[in-house]
């Protein structure tokens, strides 16, 4: 029998059979590479996605702000001492409409072919939402595969990704005299300041977002290795004639497919979108023919990979002609009645802009078997609290089936559009449509997840 890192203190509970449910040290390295990069390689076990492998090799070995080698949950096989499952957990501070929350975010989950249906996944998130309890996490998010996390009680209610693609042909030409206003170079410790800056901008267009300090910076900067999955070139914009800094963008070190893409971009205050997006367009096509070119491959698209909505696109609309709509990330509410008190002072805020200004009464939530009563004086909620709706699970003034109420609270989708997609979302006269409305309208988020 193999025994790989199964000390006491590291092993969190013996599983079925021989498998046995530990924490992960920094001896695990090599193999959890070798594991991720396999089990996450959309051509295969036998196949391994080296970039993956990367990734983890970063997290494990390098300085990250957040995220420590124990975060990584391991099932191993104790006969023949093979890693057989694996996921992690990345601590990070995001903000709802400015209030900063503390969020878990899962990643790298998977399990070995000839292991799965064991409910090994299940007993690493039983372990890592646990985890998230202790830290005072009020959710936890995570990027994945189609309905699968909807198993572990998360709900896709937050927009990721989405974007613009254009061609050859619409990459903006210089006229024969002219000159680029306008270049990009590889950014430097000591822009850091202003691209944080100028990131609190955009964030602030963005329902959610997540808190940057300046370790976070120098991680994205530096931490990840050109060959991780994650791995961006961050750049600074500067005016051609005097090296103003005026934004900055960030791109993958590689082609996606035929395609070059840009994913984060941002200008500072009082500087056209208009006047220096063609220059960012020439530069990101430029850039994927010389990676194109190292790989005797041909570049065939530039692609903004923006979120939803974005400056860009309005700017450069006739240039980024094929749009592609955001994918979701998956989101868990543990508490949702410590999430609303916690975001009160929005709620409230929200209530005094609207036509029920200074409301006297309540708000009955139901979820069906359990559900959340919302009083009101003034104006201000003086209780939040669970509720059990009664006489029967369409008690209450709004109904929502399962996890549907995530996607209004997160502003993912507005009440008229829960009620048209499911028939057992519906509220009850017009002081609960204009509650909800009010307390949680739509609203888009375009979040920089740290990873």
């Amino acid at each position: 029998m193999k025994l790989f890192n199964t000390a006491p203190h590291n092993i969190l509970r013996q599983l079925d059979g021989q498998l046995v449910l530990r924490r992960a040290t920094p001896d695990d390295t090599e193999r959890l590479v070798e594991f991720n990069s396999r089990v996450h390689s959309d051509d295969g076990w036998e196949s391994p996605f080296e970039p993956v492998g990367a990734w983890v090799r970063d997290l494990m070995t390098k300085q990250h702000p957040t995220f420590r080698p124990e975060m990584f949950t391991i099932v191993e096989d104790m006969q023949s001492g093979d890693i057989v499952s694996s996921l992690n957990t990345i601590p990070q501070t995001w903000t709802y409409a400015g209030i900063p929350l503390e969020v878990g975010r899962p990643e790298l989950v998977g399990t070995h072919p000839e292991y799965r249906h064991r409910g090994l996944i299940r007993a690493q998130f039983d372990e890592i939402h646990r985890w998230g309890t202790e830290r005072g996490e009020l959710m936890q998010v995570i990027t994945g595969i189609p309905f699968y996390y909807r198993l572990f009680g998360y709900e896709m209610a937050i927009n990721l990704g989405g974007g613009r693609t254009g061609y050859p042909v619409h990459v903006p030409k210089l006229k024969d005299d002219e000159a680029e206003t306008y270049r990009i170079r590889p950014a430097q410790k000591s822009d850091l300041p202003f691209i944080q800056e100028v990131y609190l901008r955009g964030a602030s267009r963005s329902l959610l977002s997540c808190v940057r300090d300046q370790a976070m910076w120098e991680y994205e900067l530096e931490g990840h290795s050109e060959a991780s999955v994650n791995g961006r070139a961050l750049c600074v914009i500067e005016r051609h004639d005097n090296h103003e800094a005026v934004g900055y963008l960030a791109h993958p070190r590689m082609l996606w497919g035929p395609t070059m893409a840009v994913n984060h971009y941002e200008l500072k205050t009082g500087v056209s979108w208009l006047e220096a997006t063609p220059a960012v367009i020439r530069y990101i096509f430029q850039t994927g023919e010389e990676y194109a070119a190292q790989k005797e491959q041909k570049c065939e698209a530039f692609t903004f990979s923006l979120g939803a909505e974005h400056p860009a696109y309005d700017a450069m609309l006739d240039k980024l002609p094929r749009k592609y709509e955001p994918y979701a990330y998956y989101v868990r509410v543990p508490d949702l009645a410590a999430f609303l008190k916690h975001i009160q002072p929005v709620l409230e805020e929200r209530l005094a802009n609207s036509i029920a200004v200074g409301y006297n009464g309540e708000l009955k939530l139901s979820f069906y078997r359990h559900g959340l009563r919302l009083a009101f004086e003034n104006g201000s909620i003086t209780t939040i609290e669970n509720w059990t709706p009664a006489p029967h699970g369409q008690s209450g003034d709004a109904i929502f089936q399962r996890l549907t109420f995530l996607q209004l609270l997160f502003g993912y989708r507005s009440l008229e559009e829960l009620e048209w997609a499911f028939p057992d979302v519906a509220h009850r006269g017009d002081a609960a449509r204009v509650l909800l409305n009010a307390l949680f309208p739509k609203q888009n988020s375009d979040v920089w997840g740290v990873c």
